[in-house]
């Protein structure tokens, strides 16, 4: 009997190995990571797109527009690492405050993530398989291929100007809109991610969810398509091609990881107001309506999001809005830690619905929670209205 439950415990461990044995050359077969680039001479092609990226990473540094928070920036920089261990003495990550869904990544090891993917990652490995297919583009010099291209194209001084005139605004990644990538160089590099993904322990499935996310969020929108409402996306596949291709990866490697969900919603949580405000301010208000009813679901933070979903009503006037907008301004004071600004747009509402005693009572709470307010003087000129 022993040596029965010996060869059972054998046949156990020695099933574990090859199906071990055979994810790992899944991921092989889909990509082995090359070693370490050398600095290539300043003469060639690719040596004066690095020195001139050199240039431009010295102005982003300057700019307004980076988050100076160097413990937040130390994580994600930890998270590239965790994807690509050999290239993590190459890559510098730098945080900027754009309210798009993008990131990107120059030849030369500087990586931006814009505020507006991380407002929509869920959790770490949703934003981890976008910092994958950056990566991706890194590894496989896309970007000294486009500079081929353009050139045989004449366009070499329109591309430098590029880089001049978004280097002055602190916002590199801009050029996406006009330098893009292939199809094939996209559908390459969600490929080369997904195996990052998968070798860093996480969660591969989540590569497809937090596009499926953005999809239904641009189904709402005026033209119903990342492709048509932002340029970033013009040369991508279509999310739903994507997204299938990223499950059919994500099932051949079946990667049993983790999406450290808590700690990321830990990590952005100093900085979830700022990110809410900027999305506020986009305009888009039936997309940011779809994003803030999904992210209202987190238990993070959530008097933030109902405040968020308020505001947009508020802003938008439709019909019913008002309404609707203070029934959300209530939730968020139910949920407890609302924002200051909560208080602000109920007296808002009440002053345009002609009650002043409510509006005036927001308006102090208002106060009293952000005495130094910029619009402070503002408010106060509203409750001398509402007292004559």
């Amino acid at each position: 009997m022993k040596y029965r439950k010996g060869q059972h415990l054998l046949c156990i461990a020695l099933g574990l190995s090859l199906g071990l044995s055979s994810i790992t050359a899944s991921a092989q077969a889909l990509y082995q990571v090359p070693g370490r680039f050398l600095r290539p001479e300043i003469s060639t092609d690719e040596g004066g797109l690095w020195s001139m990226m050199d240039r431009e990473e010295t102005k982003l540094r300057r700019s307004p527009f980076v988050l100076k928070d160097k413990e937040f920036t130390q994580y994600v920089q930890g998270l590239t690492c965790k994807l690509a261990p050999e290239h993590c003495p190459d890559i510098r990550v730098h945080i900027v405050r754009n309210h798009y869904f993008n990131a990107n990544m120059a030849p030369n090891g500087m990586m931006q993530v814009w505020s507006g993917l991380m407002l929509r990652a869920d959790n770490e490995a949703q934003l981890a398989s976008v910092l994958g297919h950056e990566i991706g583009h890194y590894l496989e010099r896309h970007t000294l291929s486009n500079l081929r291209d353009i050139k045989s194209r004449a366009a070499f001084g329109q591309f430098l100007g590029l880089f001049g005139l978004i280097g002055a605004l602190g916002q590199v990644g801009l050029l996406a809109g006009q330098f893009s990538f292939s199809r094939e160089h996209e559908s390459d590099a969600d490929r080369i991610g997904i195996v990052l993904l998968h070798n860093a322990h996480y969660d591969t499935t989540e590569a497809a969810k937090i596009w499926e996310n953005l999809r239904e969020e641009s189904k709402a929108g005026p033209l119903g398509d990342p492709a048509k409402n932002s340029p970033m996306f013009a040369t991508h596949p279509p999310i739903h091609e994507r997204k299938e291709k990223l499950e059919q990866y994500a099932a051949l490697l079946n990667t049993q990881g983790s999406n450290n969900q808590q700690e990321w919603l830990e990590r952005t949580a100093p900085f979830l107001h700022d990110w809410l405000v900027d999305e506020i301010k986009r305009g888009s208000y039936a997309e940011s309506l779809v994003l803030f009813e999904r992210l209202s679901g987190r238990q993070v933070k959530q008097a933030e999001y109902l405040w968020a979903k308020a505001e947009i009503l508020r802003l938008r006037n439709q019909d019913k809005d008002a309404d609707l907008a203070l029934t959300q301004y209530q939730a968020a004071i139910a949920a407890g830690n609302e924002p200051a600004e909560t208080h602000r747009g109920m007296g808002l509402i009440w002053r345009q619905k002609g009650n002043k005693d409510q509006a005036k009572l927001c308006f102090e709470q208002y106060l009293q929670s952000a005495p130094e307010a910029g619009d402070a003087l503002m408010i106060k000129s509203y409750i001398e209205d509402l007292n004559t």
